[in-house]
Formats: C-alpha cells, sequence, structure tokens
C-alpha cells in the first residue's frame, strides 16, 4: 500500500484547487521537499514507474487529487540516473584529457552505434531532428553517436575535432515542457555537428535552446509523457564545460583542471563563467532568488536538496593520483556498487561511452563504444576518426523509415523490435552469464582480454613518434564488433 512508503496527507480538495495550486505549493503537500523524505519518494517512483501497466489497482483507495499529484511528480521526477566524468591533468596519466559516460535509460531500450561523414547543404534547407525541423547550417562535420535507436540525437558522442558532448536529464523546480521541440539529446548532437571546440558546442546548444526551446518526451513511451530539462559535458583536449538548463534559461562553468562528474542532479553553485542574459532577472520575478545572496544556480533552480553531491564515481578517479587513464575510467563506469553502473527495476546503462583526448593535436582522439547495455559485461571498443571510416551496420538497428511509430502522430503506439546484431547477441551471452556461471565467466574472460588487447594497441598509437597511417584504422571499429560477434558465435 501507498501509504506504508509515503505518508501522503489525506484531506480531499478538489481537482480545480490542485491544479490551480503552484508547483512548489503541490511538492510541499506531498512533503517531497523534506530531504529525509527523498529515498521514500525514489521508492515511490520506482514502484509507479515499474508498474505502469498495473498503476490503478496500486491507486485504488486514495483520492482522485492525491492521483493527480503522484502522477503529475513521478513523471517529471524520474530522471534516469547517469553518469559523466572528465580528468584533466595532473589527475590523468601522459597528459592525456580521459571523458567517460554511462548512459540509463529504460531496460528494454535499444542503443546504437551511428557514424555520420562530414557533409555540405544547399542553402535555405531543413533539419528533421527528432520532433522538430529547424534551420541546416551549411556544413556539419563528422560525428560517431552512442543513441537510442528511435530519436534523432543522441545520449553522448564525439566529433573529428576531438569535442566531446553528453547528455544528462534533471528535473528542476521548473516543470519541463510536454510540447514537442528540442530534446537534450538533439542538442548533443547539433553541437557535435556545428562546434570545433567545446566553446562552440556550448554556443551552438544555447544559441539553438534560446531559439526553439526544449521539450518533449524523453522516452519511447506512448502510455505517458516524461520530460525532463537538460545538464550538458562538453569537452575538447583543451577544457571542458559544464552546462545546466532550465527552459531556455541556462549557466556553465568551464573546466581545465581536476575531476569533474555530472549526473541527473544540478550542480553548478556559484562559479559561473557563462549564463543566459536574463537569467538572474528572470529568477528574481519568479521570487527564487532576491538578488542580495550570492546567486548559487542549483540553490535556485533545485528541488529542495537535490543538487547535493550525487557521484562517488569521482572519488574513485580522484584517488588515482595522477593515473586516470581509459582503463580507470572504464573500471568506474562498470562499479554496481557505487551506482554509476545502474541496474534497477526501471532502469538500465544501455550503453556507455570513454574518449581519450591527447592535448597534443599531433595526436588522434581515441573513442570507445560499447553499444550494448551493462558495462559490467559489456566491452569497450575503439574508433578513431580518419577519411572513409568503414560502416558498422552490426551496431546499427533497423530502420522502419516513415513508418515509424516514433514518426507517427500519435507517438509510441507500437514499440518494433530496434535490436541491432550485436545487441542481439550480447543477450544470449547475458543469458550464458546467468544461467551457466563457469562458461559465461569463461566467454567473459576471453572477451575482457580482448578488450585489454585493444586499449594496449591504443595506447602504442598514442606513444608513436610518427604520424599514425589513416589505412591502418579505417576499419578498426567494424574488426572489433566483428571479431566480438564471432567470440559470441
Amino acid at each position: 500500500m501507498l501509504y506504508l512508503l509515503f505518508p501522503i496527507v489525506t484531506f480531499e480538495k478538489s481537482n480545480e484547487a490542485v491544479e490551480a495550486e503552484s508547483y512548489e505549493e503541490q511538492l510541499r503537500e506531498l512533503w517531497l521537499l523534506s530531504l529525509e523524505k527523498r529515498k521514500l519518494r525514489r521508492a515511490l517512483i520506482a514502484l509507479y514507474s515499474s508498474l505502469r501497466g498495473g498503476c490503478s489497482q496500486v491507486l485504488n483507495g486514495i483520492s482522485q487529487w492525491e492521483k493527480i499529484l503522484i502522477k503529475k511528480r513521478v513523471k517529471m521526477a524520474a530522471a534516469p540516473p547517469s553518469y559523466c566524468f572528465v580528468a584533466f591533468p595532473p589527475c590523468s596519466k601522459d597528459g592525456l584529457v580521459v571523458f567517460g559516460k554511462n548512459s540509463a535509460r529504460p531496460r528494454d531500450e535499444v542503443q546504437e552505434v551511428v557514424y555520420f561523414a562530414a557533409a555540405e547543404h544547399d542553402p535555405g534547407s531543413k533539419v528533421e531532428c527528432t520532433y522538430i525541423e529547424i534551420e541546416q547550417v551549411p556544413k556539419t562535420h563528422a560525428v560517431v553517436l552512442s543513441r537510442p535507436s528511435w530519436l534523432w540525437g543522441a545520449e553522448m558522442g564525439a566529433n573529428e575535432h576531438g569535442v566531446c558532448v553528453a547528455n544528462e536529464a534533471v528535473v528542476t523546480r521548473e516543470p519541463a515542457s510536454e510540447s514537442e521541440a528540442l530534446l537534450g539529446m538533439d542538442l548533443v548532437r547539433l553541437g557535435l555537428e556545428r562546434g570545433t571546440t567545446a566553446k562552440e558546442a556550448l554556443d551552438v546548444i544555447v544559441a539553438l535552446l534560446e531559439e526553439h526551446g526544449q521539450g518533449g518526451n524523453y522516452f519511447e513511451d506512448g502510455s505517458a509523457c516524461h520530460t525532463f530539462q537538460s545538464a550538458f559535458l562538453i569537452v575538447d583536449r583543451n577544457e571542458a564545460w559544464i552546462l545546466e538548463t532550465s527552459g531556455k534559461y541556462w549557466a556553465a562553468e568551464k573546466i581545465t583542471e581536476g575531476v569533474k562528474c555530472i549526473c541527473n542532479q544540478l550542480s553548478l553553485t556559484t562559479k559561473i563563467d557563462a549564463e543566459h542574459p536574463e537569467l538572474r532577472n528572470y529568477v528574481k520575478s519568479q521570487g527564487w532568488w532576491n538578488g542580495d545572496s550570492d546567486f548559487n544556480f542549483s540553490e535556485v533552480f533545485s528541488l529542495a536538496d537535490d543538487h547535493l553531491a550525487c557521484c562517488s564515481g569521482r572519488e574513485s578517479l580522484e584517488k588515482q593520483g595522477g593515473d586516470v587513464s581509459a582503463q580507470a575510467m572504464i573500471d568506474v563506469l562498470r562499479d554496481k556498487d557505487s551506482g554509476v553502473c545502474v541496474d534497477s527495476e526501471s532502469f538500465l546503462t544501455t550503453a556507455s561511452i570513454v574518449s581519450v583526448l591527447p592535448q597534443d593535436p599531433s595526436f588522434p582522439c581515441i573513442h570507445y563504444f560499447t553499444g550494448t547495455p551493462d558495462p559490467s559485461r559489456s566491452i569497450f571498443k575503439p574508433f578513431i576518426f580518419v577519411d572513409d571510416v568503414k560502416l558498422v551496420p552490426k551496431v546499427q538497428s533497423p530502420s522502419f523509415g516513415n513508418d515509424d511509430p516514433a514518426k507517427k502522430i500519435p507517438r509510441f503506439q507500437e514499440k518494433p523490435d530496434r535490436r541491432h546484431e550485436l545487441y542481439k547477441a550480447h543477450e544470449w551471452a547475458r543469458s550464458l552469464l546467468e544461467n551457466d556461471q563457469d562458461k559465461g565467466q569463461k566467454l567473459m574472460r576471453i572477451m575482457l582480454d580482448l578488450e585489454k588487447q585493444g586499449l594496449e594497441a591504443m595506447e602504442d598509437i598514442l606513444s608513436r613518434t610518427e604520424i599514425l597511417d589513416p589505412a591502418e584504422v579505417v576499419d578498426l571499429f567494424y574488426d572489433c564488433v566483428d571479431t566480438e560477434l564471432k567470440f559470441f558465435k
């Protein structure tokens, strides 16, 4: 019974009275602003999310206005607990910038790894994003993306200029819009396609955010609209930017050293290096900040204490003492005890990325993708940008064109089978691990040895004095995926 999970007040109100209340008033009445109730609140969210098909039975016995408030809050609060990291010298090894992300999404969602070559576009042309169409630019850069296979944008990715971008869904005190606009994941791809540096990608993202707004369903779900605000980690060889948003308003912090982590909570405080020109006037007009105290972005925009430190994985990287490497980042992403590797009833780490960005531009950037769920049971495979990269259809989901339920109105009335060949093979391997531990562990040791060989080969490339021959790596990712599949078979 829900009363055992959450002390909901029980006096009656009309639906009209509930709808007329401010968002924060509704939260207070549900006791959601109390730090002591955060775990209970999350338990309620997890329960509601996992029982979507049978929620009516769970909600029987409580008043109509309580149902409205619970559904409104659940829809907005169940932000997937993803984690993004960046490590700069002197914390990182050999003068490298190391970037990593785990993408936590609905358990059954498939992510694919896709490459798009640089392209030139006709004047006046448009680009169709997940939900809306916007103006195209004259030239887009080559990108490699890890993305939920039903949408246009991406959870994370990199471009040919050594820029990496990752997105986090966050909840703020301002409700996210259900109206279809740009998704945070669309902004990831747009920033990568249009920015040659982290700062350029930041400028692209905030300009498009201010022009088109953000909104629409974050999940492939026809039964409910899951809406969130967005946060981003934007990285290049020299610097990183943490960008956090609420509606069209935003703030950003520049990072050039140490270890940083962002997750599904706001993290910016008083150190703000760039912001929306009307940000402070807006929050004063809402009564969220009086203008006298220091402006703390997280405190102003967060719900209660949702801006508290959320990332124990950062401590693991900081303890490396100047030796953060690709392997160290992979180890953190695989850590289930810390919560960085998510495996819950509602969410799963459905894909992961690690990127190594040498500060010396004469060396190539190397990007490692899993293309499969649960990094503790997946291997990271390297990708390097060169001309004429060999495409890898075995990590690309089937295309349904205009018949895709994600493109039809109303959306998501069906859920097609989006599994690609590597995903299916990984499902078999996961089943083996669960049902025959001896054979499963033997297979996992073989796969991890394969991964280790790949990491050592990439370290060798970064230690060479001669320039890399593109022909040597043009089919690098293709061969790694193909080898992985052969072991599974």
